[in-house]
């Protein structure tokens, strides 16, 4: 196969997963935050057509909805591998410095995030119940809970299969320019 004929397929193939990896996304984003408000269930009944119908309802809880601002873009190198957490971080403790080699999707579901990260003014974000947090890959940054309160965060990873979904070794993250 000729250079420029493997260059192309690399971008088609890297375009491609990028388009899988947000489509992907999107219903899992929609499984996750669909449905009615906080805490009540909704009874959808299942496809008339579908021959494995058993005449039960499905069941759906929103666990959290938020906004972002900011363009989300999801750019991985190979396969997609997709990890959802509830992450819990007591008063006092924090995740540590780390990085990541894929992008981070969050909401904050309960108490208050200081996010240290050379991407904000002065270096520090304060995220409060309810905000959305997104992590790129590669630098490094630190959650801590420095309130009173356990912070929640409802999390989805998307990185390359195989990979970790930090990265504390901060040797392998690549260099910031602060």
């Amino acid at each position: 196969m000729r250079q420029g004929t493997e260059r192309s397929w690399s971008h088609e193939r890297a375009k491609r997963l990028r388009m899988m990896a947000i489509a992907g996304l999107a219903v899992s984003l929609s499984g996750l935050v669909g449905g009615c408000a906080a805490g009540d269930q909704a009874s959808v009944p299942p496809p008339s057509s579908s021959p494995t119908t058993t005449g039960a309802s499905v069941s759906i809880e929103e666990l959290g909805a938020g906004v972002s601002d900011a363009l989300v873009e999801l750019d991985v190198p190979g396969p997609a591998a997709i990890t959802y957490r509830r992450i819990t971080i007591p008063p006092g403790a924090g995740t540590g410095p780390h990085c990541h080699y894929g992008q981070l999707l969050g909401l904050l579901e309960a108490g208050e995030l200081t996010h240290r990260a050379p991407i904000y003014p002065g270096g520090v974000h304060v995220y409060r119940a309810g905000e959305t947090i997104l992590e790129g890959p590669s630098y490094v940054h630190e959650g801590v809970n420095e309130g009173t309160d356990d912070v929640v965060l409802l999390v989805i990873y998307v990185t390359e299969e195989g990979k970790p979904l930090a990265e504390t070794d901060l040797a392998r993250c690549a260099p910031t320019n602060d």
